[in-house]
């Protein structure tokens, strides 16, 4: 058995680890064995000097084995399940799941909460009156077997090792390395237990990769590593250069997914979105032959109704209210104060600055600054223009919901140059850039 620092040690010197040595590392951090400085020490080196995907694919594996893997092989059809690298105003998730489900696919879903400007699955469901998150293995499994979805918060049962190893990730600048956010987020889907994945990869100036080249190099290294360890891996690269949808925040990104789940809005990027990576799941556990007969069964159980009572009976069973759906402005938090901000000029709007929004959120307490603190889930932004459009000086750009006037006033104040504006439209990005498959 191999010292923790000589594997720290090895690692360090550039030479590749072995299989039973990161094991024996990932088992260690689970059982909380280590030192915060050993753990540090190891990611930096893995950061410093990378990993092969062999190593990759067997510290992803080390540490999902470092906690309990769930099994599934009693549902009938297929476990898939989606994880977006996040953004600002993505509310997919609460669309997703239920679209899935009601296309024949379970989905165990375990999310994860905001952390700087981007929103987190999490506190947009908990935005919902009594629902919980923090659900435990055997409710989390009955409500899957009986619902076909739910979404929760990574217990310490499943990956421990993940949750030991993120936490000093964040505090010692190595959250960036490729190889450590593929093994977090990939031991934490294969301990639920999935079969399929799909991914949503984001990039631009509302997301974690700011260029499309470095939200290619990380799908790749997901989608490779994933082949590596058996989990069917397919993966989107999206733009998330303007929120996906109209609103921002988290009571208000409820309300747009039910908009959305009831078709009452069109919110056409993300739906589009949604569509795209339905149809990806489905295509790749075999529902369906084609993207675009997948596409139309999802865009089907949308227009039908039946991914919106999926959406309600998982609100029901994690304990929420059962007419969310046809009265969530009875149930959803709304903030005392709202405000509509105006365009200072005329034209096309040619950029809108997603981080800045996503940031004001924090700003308006919508979001965290580290983890645990409570958050308002009442603020927040709505009907945002989106890139392309043409205005008129004095027409609205966005609303805030703030709790003060003074708190709206200087949201105003900060965002004042989050729009840039042109004579002429320009064609805006592709919501879809890339399409990445395993080779």
């Amino acid at each position: 058995m191999a010292l923790p620092q000589e594997i720290i040690r090895r690692k360090r010197d550039r030479h590749s680890l072995s299989r039973d040595e990161l094991y024996e590392f990932a088992c260690s951090m689970g059982r909380g064995e280590l030192s915060e400085g050993q753990i540090a020490a190891f990611a930096m080196a893995v950061f410093l000097n990378g990993m092969s995907t062999a190593e990759t694919a067997a510290l992803t594996l080390a540490m999902r084995d470092s906690g309990r893997v769930l099994d599934w092989s009693h549902l009938p059809g297929p476990v898939a399940d989606k994880h977006s690298t996040g953004g600002v105003g993505d509310n997919i998730s609460l669309i997703l799941a239920p679209v899935l489900v009601a296309c024949g696919v379970h989905v165990p879903m375990i999310s994860g909460r905001g952390l700087g400007h981007t929103g987190g699955t999490l506190d947009k469901l908990e935005s919902i009156p009594n629902l919980s998150t923090d659900i435990d293995t055997l409710r989390f499994m009955r409500i899957v077997e009986d619902v076909g979805c739910a979404i929760i918060a990574q217990s310490n049962e499943l990956a421990p090792a993940d949750r030991a190893f993120y936490s000093v990730r964040d505090i010692t600048a190595t959250v960036e390395s490729i190889p450590l956010i593929t093994a977090s987020i990939l031991s934490k889907k294969l301990a639920a237990g999935l079969r399929f994945l799909t991914l949503d990869v984001k990039y631009g100036n509302g997301a974690f990769m700011q260029r499309q080249r470095d939200a290619v190099q990380l799908a790749k290294s997901l989608i490779r590593t994933a082949a590596e360890t058996g989990l069917v891996a397919t993966a989107l690269v999206t733009d998330m250069n303007q929120p996906l949808a109209s609103s921002v925040g988290n009571a208000l990104e409820v309300s747009a997914a039910i908009d959305v789940l009831t078709n009452r809005r069109s919110e056409k990027r993300l739906r589009e979105a949604v569509i795209a990576l339905a149809a990806e799941t489905l295509v790749s556990v075999g529902s369906e032959q084609s993207n675009a007969d997948a596409s139309a069964t999802a865009a089907q159980v949308l227009i039908d109704g039946r991914a919106a009572e999926i959406f309600a009976r998982m609100v029901v069973a994690q304990g929420g209210p059962a007419d969310l759906i046809d009265r969530a402005g009875d149930h959803l938090a709304s903030a005392p104060v709202t405000h509509v901000v105006e365009s200072q000029k005329a034209g096309f709007l040619s950029w809108i600055d997603t981080r800045a929004l996503g940031l004001e959120l924090v700003e308006l307490g919508g979001g965290r600054t580290k983890a645990g603190e409570p958050i308002d889930h009442s603020v927040g932004f709505s009907d945002i223009v989106p890139s392309g459009t043409r205005v008129e000086h004095g027409m609205p750009l966005f609303r805030i919901h703030a709790r003060t006037k003074e708190a709206c006033l200087r949201s105003q104040s900060r965002l004042s140059s989050a729009y840039a504006y042109l004579d002429r439209r320009q064609i805006c990005s592709a919501l879809i850039g890339r399409r990445l498959t395993a080779e």
